[in-house]
């Protein structure tokens, strides 16, 4: 049985003429114990889709279903084995961490877990803070608590929508170890990041989505192996000659091209010469996840 099952789910919102298709017929399953990644632009249908899991939002068709309970038909059940990590700063104003946590655990029915929530308080650095009022945390610390309370009730299905967005190298890695250790005892979880890097070294399987529609469902290692090109990166100074620009990829002076062969990394490095600009720091790289994105996104393109 699939840990998590989506099952030609859509969501629509407006009326005709003018609809809006924020999930269009998605489909796939996430197997127990699995760290999979859901990737996708800004407006993909990521957190509606998530939304739709935690019974949030209703969908407009299709089904989901975590553990095998439907999260509209078994809602309760549902609910029971699912743990959701917001990507909005939620919190109780009036409540200190510790209080937050043991209010939480009532929602679920879980009653004397003191010794989970000072795992939990000491695992995401925040055994510090457990007296202090939400109102007095950082955004970074905050973001701490929305996972503790995800976690209180030892859900096995845990979602996690942006986790470490806006938030420090610090927390991310104290994030990261505790949430691993958690799937190596056999949580599933499923992450939405805009940190492509995370999801590479993290994501056993990902999925890739836009406009509502999966483009892309692979093992990780599949979707590297079949990117299309080494990467050739390199520095510099001034702008690029216009010719090269449809083919780069620019980042302040760090430019990147596709490389496909030796003769293109030659023709690109004489292009440059040629224009009078000086390439620093020159290297070939392996294709990484951000580049399989782009490649995905970009052969995915609707015409307007």
């Amino acid at each position: 049985m699939p840990a998590i099952s989506f099952q030609a789910v859509s969501k629509h919102y407006g009326a005709p003429p003018k609809v809006l298709k924020a999930l269009d017929g998605v489909s796939f399953d996430i197997e127990e114990g699995e760290f999979f990644g859901l990737l996708g632009p800004n407006g993909a249908g990521k957190t509606t889709l998530i939304s739709v899991l935690a019974g949030l939002v209703k969908a407009s068709g299709g089904r989901a279903l975590v553990l095998g309970h439907d999260v509209q038909t078994d809602y309760t059940n549902a609910r029971q084995k699912l743990g959701v990590v917001p990507q909005e700063l939620v919190f109780d104003p009036f409540f200190n961490v510790r209080e937050a946590l043991r209010f939480q655990s009532g929602y679920f029915g879980v009653k004397n877990n003191d010794a989970w929530i000072d795992e939990l308080l000491a695992s995401l650095g925040l055994a510090d803070k457990a007296n202090a009022n939400m109102r007095q945390l950082s955004g970074g610390m905050k973001r701490r608590v929305l996972v503790a309370q995800a976690l209180v009730h030892k859900p096995p299905v845990i979602v996690l929508d942006e986790p470490t967005a806006g938030v420090d190298v610090e927390l991310r890695q104290t994030l990261w170890q505790f949430i691993a250790k958690l799937n190596k005892q056999g949580h599933t979880v499923l992450l939405t990041t805009h940190y492509l890097e995370e999801a590479e070294a993290l994501c056993s399987r990902i999925a890739m989505l836009k406009n509502g529609k999966v483009v892309a469902l692979n093992k990780t290692s599949e979707l590297l192996k079949a990117a299309s090109a080494n990467v050739l990166r390199f520095k510099i100074d001034s702008e690029l000659p216009s010719s090269l620009l449809p083919k780069a990829r620019v980042t302040g002076r760090i430019v990147q091209f596709p490389a496909h062969s030796a003769l293109e990394i030659e023709q690109f490095l004489a292009t440059v010469r040629e224009a009078g600009l000086e390439a620093h720091d020159v290297e070939i790289r392996k294709a990484d996840l951000e580049d399989v994105f782009l490649d995905v996104m970009g052969a995915n393109e609707v015409p307007a």
